[in-house]
């Protein structure tokens, strides 16, 4: 195993103050009478945006959906991408990974633009090989389609990459590129969501990472 790809909200970063806030705010200017509790918008972290909205306002109209998801970037972009914090021993575990001579990139379906924009803020730069992301207008939002292209552009082995990720659209997406996949319990997905989708691994620290790929014969102590 030479090539890891690292999900981000919730699985490197705790960004769920920043997403429900920005969720919470495009639903108040779109006018809704009975606003969610925070508790109950959980699920919305980890898809696409797009798909998300699409739910929230029971509507598959595109013109509705694209200005729920621009309220939330209006919110997003001035406070809430700030608003986040690193998941305890992510950063040493991905750094012993590079000591290891492995590689390292983020594939996340949070916006190209904004994932650079926060690791560059957490000056994470040198801890990978490239930050992989959708566009604003959704094209490769879909962890499947953004993994595709992530192997297509560095040019990997699939049967030497792995996908590490929180929710079921980072194990589906690994799936559906034939490579394997480690689900972590300390995001946003549970242990069931996880199994159910098939996760060839699950580990519940960042420190347990290192087992998973040292087991695939990544590298000898």
């Amino acid at each position: 195993m030479k090539n890891i790809l690292f999900d981000l909200d919730g699985t490197i970063i705790d960004t769920k103050e920043g997403i429900i806030s920005s969720l919470l705010y495009a639903l108040k200017e779109l006018g809704f009478d009975e606003i969610p509790e925070a508790d109950d918008l959980f699920w919305c972290i980890g898809p696409p945006l797009q798909e998300s909205f699409s739910i929230l306002l029971n509507t598959k109209e595109k013109a509705k959906v694209d200005e729920g998801v621009r309220l939330y970037r209006v919110n997003y972009n001035k406070k809430g991408i700030y608003q986040f914090k690193l998941y305890d021993g992510i950063v040493e575990t991905i750094k012993q990974l590079n000591q290891k001579g492995l590689n390292t990139y983020i594939a996340t379906s949070k916006p190209k633009i904004m994932a650079e924009k926060i690791i560059s803020y957490l000056e994470l730069n040198d801890l990978f090989n490239g930050i992989y992301g959708a566009e604003l207008d959704g094209i490769r939002s879909k962890k499947g389609v953004l993994i595709s292209y992530l192997i297509e552009k560095e040019k990997l082995d699939k049967k030497d990459t792995i996908m590490i990720g929180d929710r079921k659209h980072d194990i589906i997406g690994a799936k559906e590129n034939n490579i394997k996949s480690c689900g972590v319990t300390y995001g946003y997905g549970s242990n069931d969501e996880l199994i159910e989708n098939g996760a060839d691994y699950i580990v519940h620290s960042p420190k347990d990472l290192l087992d998973i790929i040292k087991k695939r014969g990544a590298y000898n102590e």
